[in-house]
């Protein structure tokens, strides 16, 4: 792992914990053993590295959905896969999901533009032409936020959700849940465009 890598890896994690304004440079220095210096060196300001830090993220991600993206297959097939991918995501990353759940409730709005601009823009347009494919009739930002809002409340809401009267152990699996949400998906998106 090179320095820079080295440095994003933590920085990551200590945003994740800390927050964007909680997180010094001289905190991230001294979790990774370098001067402040040796950081300005790789980054120009703390901007710049948060921004890096959620590309970086993000990078490995984004070939997961692009993989969803160019498969051969039906929009609905298609709305399953990207879910059970969104699903695997955020349950295989908890830094990077702390860390967008911390910038959501910060809402700094030039923080929200960068990862709105920066990282998540194209995989969102990818998402609406789905949304399109599916429900023409339908405003696709809202059928697309209402996929992405219903796949993150089964993630984010488990420890929650495992307390409820009615769970059984299979809620927690991958592909019941992007099954289910697909089903009520696409059942509710028929119901409203028939």
């Amino acid at each position: 792992m090179s320095s820079k890598e080295k440095i994003l890896s933590m920085a990551i994690v200590l945003f994740a914990q800390k927050g964007y304004s909680g997180l010094s440079m001289r905190q991230l220095a001294q979790a990774v053993d370098m001067s402040v210096a040796a950081i300005y060196h790789h980054f120009p300001d703390k901007d710049a590295l948060y921004l890096e830090s959620v590309r970086f993220a993000f990078s490995g991600k984004e070939q997961i959905f692009c993989q969803v993206w160019q498969s051969d297959c039906s929009p609905e097939e298609k709305l399953r896969l990207f879910i059970h991918s969104l699903i695997e995501v955020m349950l295989n990353d908890q830094n990077f999901c702390r860390l967008m759940q911390r910038e959501i409730l910060e809402a700094n709005p030039e923080r929200m533009q960068l990862l709105a601009q920066g990282i998540f823009k194209s995989q969102f347009s990818l998402l609406m032409q789905l949304a399109t494919e599916l429900a023409p009739e339908q405003d696709a930002y809202l059928v697309a936020t209402s996929i992405i809002g219903l796949t993150q409340y089964y993630v984010e809401y488990q420890p929650l959700l495992k307390n409820l009267t009615g769970w059984k152990p299979e809620y927690e699996m991958p592909e019941v849940i992007a099954t289910h949400v697909t089903n009520l998906l696409i059942n509710s998106l028929k119901t409203k465009t028939a």
